[in-house]
């Protein structure tokens, strides 16, 4: 079903438009939460929040692409899920090393959650990606906003391990100084 169909339902209050959108983006859904929380249980109930979550957002809102909208609402919550759960000790703190990565960037430490959500650093983050090569940003969104491990983007994109780190290490680097051009305090 196309997704401004799925929308039309929601707005219309229709039970079928949690059905439809369950249907299409379940399995994208829980990749997202379950690479965030590394619990298939927590992955699964992540997801059904979502459903309630764009039950909730759609009407007022009319996303302009569904699948962003159902994966920011799966990331956000994700990640509270996991910060409620204390969830290092769960997940190996893969977690903790994806933000620790991306603090040179953003501000440090613990403001990086909030941090991400800031809509102006969003803003700038969006136009820096626009300016990188497709393969490069493939791999810096596989990695920060899919949280997908290292070796699962190597086998992806049919690099070397190392080939990505370098890749994200140097993308990191433009991304701190593309912030710092654009005035956003580090």
């Amino acid at each position: 079903m196309e997704d401004s169909r799925i929308i039309d339902l929601f707005f219309q209050r229709s039970g079928d438009a949690v059905a439809a959108l369950s249907g299409k983006y379940a399995n994208y859904c829980y990749t997202i939460a379950y690479n965030i929380l590394s619990s298939a249980e927590d992955a699964e109930e992540c997801v059904n929040d979502t459903w309630l979550g764009v039950w909730n957002a759609i009407p007022p809102h009319r996303p302009l692409r569904l699948s962003a909208f159902v994966g920011k609402i799966t990331r956000r919550l994700a990640f509270n899920c996991r910060r409620a759960l204390q969830a290092e000790k769960r997940g190996g703190g893969a977690l903790p090393l994806i933000l620790e990565e991306l603090e040179e960037c953003t501000a440090g430490g613990e403001d990086t959650y909030g941090a991400v959500e800031d809509a102006e650093l969003e803003r700038s983050i969006n136009r820096f990606l626009h300016t990188l090569p497709e393969r490069h940003c493939n791999v810096f969104l596989r990695r920060y906003w899919y949280a997908e491990p290292l070796q699962d983007i190597a086998r992806r994109y049919g690099l070397k391990e190392n080939t990505v780190k370098t890749i994200l290490y140097r993308t990191r680097q433009k991304l701190k100084a593309h912030l710092e051009k654009e005035g956003i305090l580090l």
